[in-house]
């Protein structure tokens, strides 16, 4: 199995560190945030990986190199211009359309088990399986809603034609993902384009099967300072000890 870590994003909330650093590589507890990410795959034996590069994109592939210092077998992918997460996953279909693949940000911590969601995401033939999990500001940051099935109903501004009978709970993506190639046929038209806003919505539309796993274990986006600082605090302490590390 493949996976893709998205790293290509500017980091706009942790300048000035990011003004002369990449985010993926701002150090968390010592070790830059893409590889926890990377460690996780590793763990559960995905091994080949693919990296979006474009701020400062030079930066990460000279650290990671080639991926063999973690065990990996690393693949990059260059953008010129910054694609959002749908066109940045569709300029790495050529590496990523052989099967069932995985893609996580680089900027969450997660303790999660991948044999849980690929055997969830297999149980369900889903599409896509979304990681999501119950938060309080769930509409601050755009509500995924599934039925009792796991079965995302509503996606944003968007519903499932013939939803799913039954209360919808609200949930919110942790960006960890598994993924069918046919995803890849709702990408076309745009170079830029992001899977939340363009691509599920229309694969929502067409019935396709898109399912949330629900996760109720360790999450942390490290998007601020603020984050950083937190999941840092909770690593120390001890409160917190990610499986795969």
């Amino acid at each position: 199995m493949k996976a893709m870590v998205l790293a290509a994003g500017l980091g706009q909330r942790l300048r000035p560190m990011t003004d002369s650093l990449p985010k993926a590589l701002i150090p968390v507890r010592g070790r830059p945030m893409i590889e926890y990410p990377l460690l996780l795959l590793s763990h559960y034996g995905i091994r080949e990986i693919i990296i979006n590069l474009h701020h400062l994109g030079e930066q990460i592939e000279e650290h990671l190199g080639d991926g063999k210092k973690l065990g990996l077998k690393i693949s990059y992918s260059r953008e010129e211009k910054l694609l959002d997460t749908g066109g940045g996953i569709l300029k790495a279909r050529s590496f990523l359309e052989d099967g069932t693949f995985i893609v996580i940000n680089s900027d969450v911590l997660i303790d999660l088990s991948l044999n849980d969601l690929l055997a969830y995401h297999s149980e369900k033939k889903a599409a896509a399986t979304l990681v999501l999990r119950p938060d309080p500001r769930a509409d601050e940051y755009g509500p995924i809603e599934i039925a009792e099935s796991g079965q995302i109903g509503r996606f944003l501004n968007w519903q499932l034609p013939n939803p799913p009978r039954g209360a919808l709970r609200k949930l919110m993506f942790t960006g960890v993902q598994a993924m069918e190639p046919e995803v890849f046929e709702y990408m076309d038209g745009e170079l830029t384009f992001g899977l939340t806003r363009t691509t599920y919505p229309k694969m929502l539309l067409r019935g396709e099967a898109l399912y949330g796993l629900t996760f109720h274990g360790y999450w942390q986006d490290l998007g601020t300072p603020e984050r950083i600082r937190e999941a840092e605090e909770e690593l120390s302490r001890g409160e917190v000890k990610l499986h795969y590390l």
